[in-house]
């Protein structure tokens, strides 16, 4: 599943590629890939055509994109007119700055991309050109059909030109939907100003991240010795901090010498702020490599893989020798999926001896 990394990676492209663009119409190939949203697919086209894509914005694993009504775009060019004059009758109000009601709403799942086409330019992550030209569609035509395509969104207005936001999603676990927006005091995702502390209701119980700059790190280290749990099902619980999976935790845990199943009440403060920096400078690393691609379940907007796989030190290394001590990578099993560890940087509790 997309972690952080690979959900931020998404988002910056979104916001450099799709942000101003209005919504000109909506296809769903598969209304099983909008079953979050009331109403179907009906619902689901009526509630995003016509409106403006006003930001990305990301907490933990979910991005979305905030609505707005777009201004209707004359038909013809008015006639030249007498400038009237303005008095206190006819002033218009300034603008409230009111903030987006609703926004789409994207998770994606096992292997949820959202592509973007027909952009003048595409984004590009280490190694590679920052920006590079891609082709654009004719005018009118589309011959482009991915085999798992679900949800497409033509689209008019970007400022990069792109016209087309395709959700593909081979394994169908990812979901698209509109929901409404709804104020969480002190929660500012990435993406938003400061101004604009606003949620989907369904992410709305998700914790701060730990790249967020408005994390509270020193609260966050009480609340985890306070559980009575293990390390990294602390680290993988959303509501406790978001953005987290399966790679990145074992990656922090080898990084902090901390084996996964230790108890998080027993842990000192110093251990569980080494485990935390841990993980968020892995994942900085990983940001910066575009993220983490094994296979083709995982691209960039422009369809492009990250490779931060080349840098993992334990996870998926069964058997390969520990890059700091040369023992071998172990696997255990750990809630229906698997934690690689170092046997010897990290020795586990007694319990599992």
């Amino acid at each position: 599943m997309p972690e952080l990394p690979e959900v931020e990676t998404v988002r910056d492209g979104l916001d450099r590629l799709v942000v101003g663009a209005v919504v000109r119409d909506v296809e769903v190939f598969r209304e099983y890939s909008v079953r979050r949203h009331d109403g179907g697919p009906d619902s689901f086209r009526d509630q995003l055509v016509g409106r403006r894509l006003s930001a990305a914005v990301r907490r933990g694993k979910f991005l979305w994109l905030p609505l707005e009504d777009a201004a209707p775009t004359p038909l013809v060019e008015p006639a030249p007119s007498v400038e009237p004059v303005e008095t206190p009758a006819t002033r218009q109000p300034e603008p409230t700055g009111t903030h987006p009601a609703a926004a789409l709403l994207a998770h994606l799942g096992m292997s949820g991309q959202l592509l973007v086409r027909g952009a003048a330019v595409s984004i590009a992550h280490a190694p590679g050109p920052a920006a590079v030209l891609v082709p654009e569609p004719a005018p009118g035509t589309d011959d482009w059909q991915h085999p798992h395509l679900r949800v497409r969104l033509h689209l008019t207005d970007a400022p990069s030109g792109a016209r087309y936001l395709d959700f593909v999603d081979q394994r169908t676990f990812g979901h698209l939907s509109v929901q409404d927006l709804v104020p969480v005091a002190g929660s500012i995702p990435a993406g938003y100003g400061s101004d604009l502390p606003l949620l989907p209701e369904p992410v709305a119980h998700i914790a701060r991240d730990l790249l967020d700059p408005g994390l509270d790190l020193d609260d966050l280290i009480r609340r985890v010795r306070r559980r009575r749990t293990q390390v990294k099902r602390a680290l993988l619980d959303q509501t406790v901090v978001s953005g987290v999976g399966n790679i990145y935790a074992d990656e922090a845990l080898w990084r902090a010498k901390v084996h996964w199943a230790r108890q998080t009440d027993k842990l000192r403060t110093a251990d569980v702020r080494r485990v935390l920096d841990s993980a968020a400078e892995v994942m900085r690393e990983a940001l910066a490599q575009g993220g983490t691609s094994f296979d083709e379940l995982y691209v960039n907007v422009n369809g492009e893989s990250g490779y931060f796989d080349r840098s993992l030190a334990v996870y998926g290394q069964e058997n390969e020798e520990c890059r700091r001590c040369g023992a071998l990578v172990r696997r255990d099993a750990f809630m229906n999926r698997s934690s690689f560890s170092c046997p010897v940087c990290q020795p586990a509790p007694r319990n599992l001896r």
